[in-house]
Formats: structure tokens, C-alpha cells, sequence
């Protein structure tokens, strides 16, 4: 694939992921209490929708380092994997709060009933990012993709998400900031993700769109 197409492919998923993420978040906060049955799938289906984007963005991402920077490509791949975990455990869970709500005969809340999604959510999606953003950084700093701002900005994220690993200690009260499902742990990390990604995705479209003269060449020293 030239190095072209891979950097707008990797632009063009990984912004639409963050579209489906930006437009799924505030749909948790439509309703006081249990939303109805409605809400619940449709946030879900966006969510999936954009977890399948965001697979298609890491793979291409560890294809245009590889490409790009040989001596770095593990990097590409650690990034690919976790980022592959992270989007295979947030799949999991939301098949949980789906089944849930299907079966329930009322509305229900599933990020209070489903219980089997607090740990998921929280703890261990929130080190697996830590462990994708810092491999990412590596990856795009090392292969010089982009703009130092994205590094920085990957690694200060995944410092966040590991200071909310140990929100497994802290209850199940999604009003606490720092409980397992916590709008902190989950609705405010997810939105501030959401719009990191957006403007990752844009800078890999804007660095697809300068080296597009000269298709092949390695890329552009910053």
C-alpha cells in the first residue's frame, strides 16, 4: 500500500471513530434514571460502529509505520495489539449492557445493573489505552508522522488513563468521579479520547495530503 493511502486511511478511521464516540457520549446523559430501551441500543450500536473504525485505524497505523520506519515497527505492532484488546474488551461490554436490556422486561441502567462491565470499562480499558497511547506515541514520534504535539499529547493521555486504574476500589456510583463507572472513569475520559482521536485523525489526513507530491518518498523530517 503507498504511504499515502495508508496515511489517509489511517486518518480517515481513526476520524471516523472519534465522530461515532463525540455523538455516543451525550446520549448517557438524555435521561435521569433508567433510559429507555431505545437510547441504550442506539448508543451501543454507535459505540460499536466506532470501536470498528478505530481496529481499522490501529492496523493501519502499525501498516504505514512499518512502512515508514522498519527499525520501529514494533512499536506500530504494540500499539496495534493493545489498542486491539482495548477494542475487544469495550465490545465485550457492550454486548453485556445489550443483552441486558433485551432480556430485561423494564428499563434498566446497565452502567449501574450490569455489574460484569464495571472492571471492563474502568480498570482494565483504562491501562490497556494507557499502554496503546504510550505505544503510539513511540511509534508516531519515532517514525516522525506527526507534529511533536501528538507525542506529547499521547503520552500526557496515557497518564491519565493510568491514574484511573485503581478506580476498582472506589464503588459503583456513576455520580463519583472516580468510581469503577464513575462519569469520570468513563463518560469524561470517553469524550476526551474522542476528541484526541479527532484531531489525530486530521493531522494523519493534512501529513497524507503533503506528501501526496511525492508518493513513495520517505516522509518529511519535523
Amino acid at each position: 500500500m503507498p504511504e499515502t493511502i495508508a496515511r489517509r486511511l489511517t486518518g480517515l478511521a481513526a476520524v471516523a471513530a472519534a465522530v461515532a464516540l463525540i455523538v455516543q457520549v451525550p446520549l448517557y446523559f438524555v435521561y435521569d434514571g433508567a433510559p429507555p430501551d431505545g437510547n441504550v441500543l442506539s448508543r451501543l450500536l454507535i459505540g460499536i460502529v466506532a470501536l470498528a473504525c478505530l481496529v481499522v485505524f490501529v492496523t493501519a497505523l502499525r501498516e504505514l509505520v512499518g512502512r515508514v520506519a522498519p527499525d520501529h515497527a514494533w512499536a506500530g505492532s504494540l500499539a496495534f495489539s493493545t489498542g486491539l484488546v482495548y477494542a475487544t474488551v469495550t465490545l465485550v461490554s457492550m454486548g453485556l449492557e445489550a443483552g441486558a436490556v433485551i432480556a430485561a422486561d423494564h428499563p434498566i441502567d446497565p452502567t449501574i445493573e450490569v455489574s460484569g462491565t464495571y472492571v471492563l470499562y474502568g480498570t482494565i480499558s483504562k491501562l490497556m489505552l494507557a499502554l496503546f497511547l504510550t505505544a503510539l506515541g513511540q511509534a508516531v514520534g519515532r517514525a516522525r508522522l506527526l507534529p511533536r504535539w501528538t507525542v506529547r499529547s499521547a503520552y500526557v493521555l496515557a497518564g491519565i488513563n493510568l491514574a484511573f486504574v485503581p478506580s476498582l476500589f472506589f464503588g459503583n456510583d456513576p455520580a463519583f468521579f472516580y468510581a469503577a463507572n464513575g462519569w469520570g472513569t468513563t463518560a469524561l475520559l470517553g469524550a476526551v479520547l474522542s476528541y484526541w482521536l479527532l484531531a489525530l485523525g486530521i493531522a494523519f489526513c493534512r501529513g497524507a495530503a503533503r506528501v501526496a507530491p511525492v508518493a513513495g518518498a520517505p516522509a518529511p523530517r519535523r
